[in-house]
């Protein structure tokens, strides 16, 4: 799925626990975390000196939607739990960066809820989206068919879904 080496991208970094996964489990690659939310900075710096990681950049803070990004060019974008807590126009701008600056064979991989086809695929992840709504109108679980058909107007292939605990679904975008 990934090249051997490289920059990854990360969007919606959090507390910064997935990305300091990631670069122990992936020592060849670089890892570029970024939030939006400034005052989660230290969390990630936090997991980052307590792992002693030196494959990690410090985190920058850039809205997804603004492009274009910071970050020029990456050889993956990973992107965790941020598209359903998002408007959709972040999912929009997701695609179209991603598809600026990653280069032919780049991936994109998401993760989190989806509805197929339009349905939920468990009553818990229809309770979760009205909850979501409720929280923000604009917020809610997508449709990754729809997604799909935005990434594929940015030049990314749809290339596999995988079924994953709690009805989250890791899906893998490649640039053509």
């Amino acid at each position: 799925m990934l090249p051997a080496a490289g920059l990854v991208l990360e969007i919606g970094s959090g507390t910064g626990q997935h990305v300091a996964h990631f670069a122990r489990a992936l020592p060849d690659f670089v890892f570029q975390p970024s939030e939006m939310d400034r005052e989660r900075h230290a969390s990630i710096a936090a997991w980052i000196a307590h792992e002693k990681l030196a494959n990690v950049r410090p985190p920058l803070a850039f809205d997804v939607t603004q492009l274009p990004w910071p970050v020029r060019a990456a050889d993956a974008i990973v992107c965790i739990n941020v598209i359903h807590i998002s408007p959709w126009e972040a999912t929009a701008a997701l695609m179209r960066g991603a598809g600026e600056i990653l280069p032919p064979g780049g991936v994109l991989v998401t993760y989190g809820p989806y509805r197929r086809d339009g349905r939920h695929t468990a009553p818990s992840n229809e309770e979760f989206d009205a909850s979501l709504k409720a929280r923000d109108p604009s917020w809610g679980v997508r449709d990754l068919e729809v997604a799909a058909a935005a990434a594929k107007k940015e030049g990314l292939e749809l290339e596999e879904v995988v079924a994953m605990p709690a009805n989250n679904f890791t899906v893998v975008f490649r640039k053509g």
